[in-house]
């Protein structure tokens, strides 16, 4: 069940997008949609800096079914959560909103077309953006500066732009757990248990270390594959392991590995995006860095190998800060991100 989490300009900061001139009086509506749950925030329309007064959280994953991501169950929260935001700010409605989605890309279709008309008649909303939760997490990360961004937690996709209508988005990565997310909470998970089970064998490349941790954590591996491969929610699980290869690092060289293949993936995919030319900054987003030095300290060494001219820099702020980052620049006409049908797709509508 969510609830309001604070208002005050002091609550959260997102990067900052210059200047502009917009209403007075407005203010704008930003949501960040993932597999933890629902966000939701306020902000000022003439805030460049997109500031929320307000925030929610949920941690009820919207679902997805066989059409996509449900936009009957999004909306189910979304609109009772954006009044009560909207009554505690004492706004008159939403200029301008900005929502992003894991699976927008691929399984939006119905947030598509259901959203700008839903989110018009609730809110007055005159504009809006639809975008892929990689494109929040780049906004939130850099503002509208060209880059690289890497958001990685349990999947792992790279995004980058120079903001020209030409270039467009740049991608790596994103492909889910079968198909790639290298170097992600569940890539690393599963190779930790790929290890861990080395060693329940006996095989050549197993880790001891790796192994008592599985076991303390899913008890007998031997049952680990029938209680894995049926779950929905696979990468999760897999993800849950990564801590435990983070946390055997320092004494395992097998867990060691694990990390310093994960940051080449890592590096691999931000070089991939980055934008040529010196100085392009790039930033990491995301849970999986809360792993700390073990991760860090490898992929800042293959940064520097692969993109050798490129300028580190810490994320500013979050994929809900970018939604708000990008709902304010759209408010004002100071929207300088790439637009793209699928990405991140502009809508004006009307009330239905």
């Amino acid at each position: 069940m969510g609830e309001p989490t604070g208002r005050g300009p002091d609550t959260g900061r997102g990067p900052d997008t210059g200047g502009g001139t917009v209403p007075a009086d407005g203010h704008v509506l930003g949501v960040d949609s993932g597999g933890s749950g629902l966000r939701i925030a306020v902000a000022r329309a003439d805030d460049p800096a997109a500031r929320p007064l307000a925030t929610y959280a949920s941690n009820e994953p919207v679902r997805i079914g066989p059409d996509g991501i449900d936009a009957g169950h999004l909306l189910s929260q979304l609109l009772p959560a954006a009044e009560e935001l909207r009554r505690e700010v004492g706004a008159v409605r939403f200029t301008a909103g900005c929502v992003g989605a894991a699976g927008m890309a691929t399984l939006g279709d119905e947030l598509r077309a259901r959203l700008p008309a839903e989110l018009a008649t609730a809110f007055g909303v005159r504009r809006l953006a639809l975008a892929a939760d990689a494109v929040t997490a780049y906004a939130g990360a850099l503002g509208q500066r060209p880059g690289a961004v890497v958001a990685a937690g349990t999947g792992m996709i790279a995004l980058g732009t120079d903001l020209t209508g030409e270039g467009g988005w740049r991608r790596a990565d994103g492909w889910g757990h079968l198909l790639g997310d290298c170097g992600s909470g569940a890539w690393i998970g599963r190779a930790g248990l790929e290890a861990a089970m080395r060693a329940y064998d006996g095989r050549p490349g197993g880790s001891a270390a790796l192994l008592a941790r599985a076991q303390a954590m899913f008890g007998p591996v031997n049952g680990l594959p029938g209680a894995l491969y049926p779950r929905p929610d696979r990468p999760a699980v897999l993800a849950s392991f990564a801590p435990e290869v983070g946390r055997c690092a320092a004494d395992d060289a097998v867990a060691d590995g694990i990390l310093r293949a994960a940051a080449g993936h890592i590096a691999d995919a931000a070089a991939a995006v980055c934008p040529p030319g010196a100085g392009s900054a790039v930033a990491c987003t995301g849970g999986l860095f809360g792993m700390g030095e073990p991760l860090l300290a490898p992929l800042r060494t293959a940064l520097a190998e692969r993109l050798p001219d490129a300028r580190p820099t810490a994320a500013a702020g979050s994929p809900l800060d970018g939604a708000l980052t990008i709902a304010a620049a759209l408010a004002g006409d100071r929207l300088t991100l790439p637009v793209d049908p699928k990405l991140l797709q502009i809508t004006r509508p009307a009330p239905g």
